[in-house]
């Protein structure tokens, strides 16, 4: 059987840890089981219950305050990720095997492990070894997507991480609660932009022809090709909720193996007598 997986990544401040603290909660009210692991060797606290803390095989603060490596804080996250892709047998054990696995990766909010380094990568590959079907699930915080230009970049960090992992991935903006009603109003054109439309607005901003050359020609690649879509997620909005987690369910298929469950039968005798019963109830009434 199958296990599934989400790998929730984006920009630090993005609000991955808040995320899977929320997705957990709304799972446990729709009676499905489902886990969170920490990935993130830097992280202070969450406030879900883990299955597995990567924190337990190593530390950011460990590695900083170790004299013979010298690191910061950026060298070492990346460091720490490095010496986990060399012991996944952790992970292994940690997860064990159990049918039907429905798990939540809460990842390192650092980009570079999305954009051009190996090891989140390297995790992938060993989850799929493992027989999960994992959906990159891209956060970016809506509040700062209420300009073009950020707009594009976010995209482009969006499209950096689908080209590098190479697994179905949703992209969502997330804190929509926290945005004012002007704002969502605003935002909503960069749910479903019109690329074309968003550079003509802005051109007149760009001074440098060279610039504006190679941003139409991005916007029309993305456009064209409907690359990148983004969903809203608000986390006091339960219909937003399942939609997001519908659209991540059907790209890793879940639901497909559940074994149906026929309905138990019903004598004929039995079947008569609550018959009678609902019909008697309502000439009492």
């Amino acid at each position: 059987m199958p296990r599934f997986a989400q790998l929730v990544i984006g920009p630090a401040g993005s609000g991955k840890s808040t995320y899977c603290s929320t997705m957990l909660q709304h799972l446990g009210a729709m009676n499905r089981s489902a886990q969170v692991v920490n990935l993130d060797p830097a992280a202070e606290h969450f406030d879900y219950p883990v299955m597995a803390d990567i924190r337990e095989l190593i530390q950011v603060d460990d590695v900083m305050e170790d004299p013979s490596l010298r690191f910061g804080p950026n060298g070492g996250l990346v460091f720490c990720m490095e010496y986990f892709a060399n012991n996944f047998d952790w992970l292994g054990e940690s997860l064990g095997h159990v049918e039907d696995d429905y798990i939540l990766f809460d990842c390192p909010g650092q980009i570079e492990l999305y954009t051009h380094l190996p090891v989140m990568k390297q995790l992938v590959e060993q989850l799929q070894q493992w027989e999960f079907r994992v959906c990159g699930v891209f956060l970016v915080d809506s509040q700062f997507m209420v300009e073009t230009f950020k707009f594009i970049s976010g995209v482009m960090a969006a499209l950096s991480a689908m080209v590098v992992l190479e697994i179905p991935q949703i992209n969502i903006m997330t804190k929509m609660d926290l945005l004012s009603p002007k704002a969502k109003k605003e935002i909503e054109k960069y749910l479903d932009p019109d690329m074309y439309s968003m550079m003509e607005d802005t051109s007149d901003n760009i001074r440098s022809k060279k610039f504006k050359k190679l941003t139409e020609a991005i916007c029309g690649l993305i456009d064209d090709y409907s690359m990148v879509r983004f969903m809203p997620f608000d986390r006091t909005d339960e219909e937003g909720m399942n939609m997001v987690l519908q659209s991540i369910d059907f790209s890793i298929q879940y639901g497909e193996d559940l074994e149906f469950k026929e309905p138990k039968e019903v004598d004929d005798e039995s079947a008569d007598l609550n018959y009678d019963e609902i019909f008697q109830g309502k000439g009492d009434s």
